[in-house]
């Protein structure tokens, strides 16, 4: 679970003349780990960072922390993560000393965060705050953070916690975003089955999504075998299973032969791959599920998302963790600049070692439209794989 941004104990008049002023912040490093650990015993009762996390903190290229200083003598510190390959920056974890509140400490470690998020391209950072903390929610509230969402015993003492977040760079109005259920892949290879039932879920209240499902709908729609380990869902596959769930479904699709199969050697497996794929092809004649064997154009994939439409995407890992692996995400919304996706897979990115990864981090996700379109093409022969799901 997220640790709590900032604390909640109430702000006490603060000991240091406020006349000197705060001697620098900067980021961090491993000298201040001691320092750390006790600024982080005084501020918080629970939801505590450790050793290991500050000390993976400040040698991560993917985080910043920043630490306020007079002196020698630590008065705050901010957590940032920047996730790879997304516009998206988040503030983790904020503290101030006890004996500094009131300084205006916490702005400037905000102001900190928010300047390295931009200089590192991201366009929002967002963060969590519990609902009884009243003046970190002003604080964010006078530097532009605005709510967006809220989550019911959040935190290790069963607070909620509200979403708030901050458009670091002007996108052009606000985002167009859909109620969406997030739910993570039960297993490795369930990316495209989890993306499914988080639009079943969205557009069939009735909808329950089980694991057992899950494995069903992987069942129903896997290429079976992949370069290797278990196949993964073919975009046809998904949309026939989309269809027998009672939703409307077609595919583009950039190519018309068999998915996958360049990149498997062993000549059974290529023959399964092929006659899985004849055979998904020929239910979806017979079903009437539209097949475009085209790339979809993101214009026209926004104009059916403001039709109501939802669509499963294709994309390459490769920009989010290096792994080229071909993974399913769902379309959330958009704005000006941005495709915000809902992600299944938790454990794309964890920061911190001790800590799991949280999905908020995995909920509409910004990826620049540039970005986004470099991802959702996969593979030497650039297949780019789209499923439209409509309710009826």
């Amino acid at each position: 679970m997220t640790k709590l941004i900032s604390p909640v104990n109430p702000a006490p008049q603060s000991s240091l003349d406020a006349s000197i002023p705060v001697t620098s912040v900067q980021l961090a490093v491993l000298d201040d780990l001691n320092g750390l650990l006790q600024l982080e015993s005084l501020a918080f009762t629970g939801d505590r960072l450790s050793r290991r996390s500050f000390r993976r903190a400040i040698n991560s290229a993917g985080s910043a922390l920043f630490v306020a200083k007079r002196g020698d003598e630590l008065l705050g510190y901010a957590l940032l993560h920047l996730r790879q390959g997304t516009r998206l920056a988040r503030l983790y974890s904020l503290a101030v000393s006890p004996s500094a509140r009131g300084l205006g400490i916490g702005k400037l470690l905000i102001q900190a965060c928010e300047k390295k998020a931009l200089k590192q391209g991201k366009m929002l950072l967002r963060l969590e705050v519990s609902d009884v903390n009243h003046s970190a929610i002003g604080l964010y509230q006078k530097l532009g953070y605005k709510e967006f969402g809220h989550y019911d015993a959040y935190y290790e003492d069963q607070t909620d916690a509200i979403r708030m977040q901050k458009r670091l760079r002007h996108a052009g109005g606000e985002q167009t975003t859909r109620p969406m259920p997030w739910l993570a892949q039960g297993t490795p290879f369930t990316c495209g089955p989890a993306s499914l039932q988080m639009v079943l879920s969205a557009m069939q209240p009735d909808y329950q999504a089980t694991p057992d499902d899950e494995l069903e709908i992987w069942r129903e729609a896997t290429t079976i075998f992949m370069t290797s380990g278990h196949g993964g869902c073919h975009p046809m596959g998904l949309a026939l299973a989309g269809q027998k769930r009672g939703l409307l479904a077609s595919v583009w699709l950039s190519e018309e032969g068999p998915l996958f199969v360049d990149s498997v050697r062993n000549e059974l497996k290529k023959s399964v791959i092929t006659r899985v794929h004849d055979g998904f092809a020929k239910q979806c004649h017979e079903l009437q599920v539209p097949v475009h064997y085209s790339s979809m154009p993101l214009d026209q994939l926004i104009a059916e998302f403001d039709g109501g439409a939802v669509a499963i995407i294709l994309i390459s890992t490769f920009r989010m963790d290096g792994k080229k692996s071909p993974h399913w995400v769902v379309m959330s919304g958009y704005d000006e600049h941005c495709i915000l996706v809902h992600d299944p897979d938790l454990d794309d990115e964890k920061p911190l070692p001790d800590d799991p990864p949280s999905p908020l981090d995995c909920q509409f996700v910004p990826i620049a439209r540039d970005e986004f379109e470099k991802m959702s093409r996969f593979g030497q022969s650039r297949l780019q794989a789209t499923v439209v799901l409509k309710a009826h």
